[in-house]
């Protein structure tokens, strides 16, 4: 079982950056797909991006297009979101995953069978 511990969140004002990491240990990371999602109080968790296996796919949610990059580095067993021109609406704790597959990285929770315990992302106006 993968273990995941994401680090790189804070407070922020409205146009600035962050770098979200997600540490993994435990199984071969370079054969899993890895994802970001979100959670604001009283909403549901959302799809942020993704990445396949290899590094070569990515996806990424519509609001975070332009503004987000996943990427991995899989000789550090690390996954990265850098976000750009944070909003206050992006306001949230952030999770990373690890997927139960390598090709192309999927976008709903369900396929994703290991997660991080959350970093805290505040985007002040």
């Amino acid at each position: 079982q993968v273990q995941l511990v994401e680090s790189g969140g804070g407070l922020v004002q409205a146009g600035g950056s962050l770098r979200l990491s997600c540490a993994a240990s435990g199984r071969t990371f370079s054969a899993n797909g890895m994802g970001w999602f979100r959670q604001a109080p009283a909403k549901e968790r959302e799809f942020v991006a993704a990445i396949s296996a290899s590094g070569g796919t990515t996806v990424h949610a519509d609001s975070a297009k332009g503004r987000f990059t996943i990427s991995r580095d899989n000789a550090k067993n690390t996954a990265y979101l850098q976000m750009n021109r944070l909003k206050p609406e992006d306001t949230a704790v952030y999770y990373c995953a690890a997927s139960n597959t390598g090709g192309i990285p999927p976008t709903v929770a369900a396929a994703f069978g290991a997660w991080g315990q959350g970093t805290q992302v505040t985007v002040s106006s």
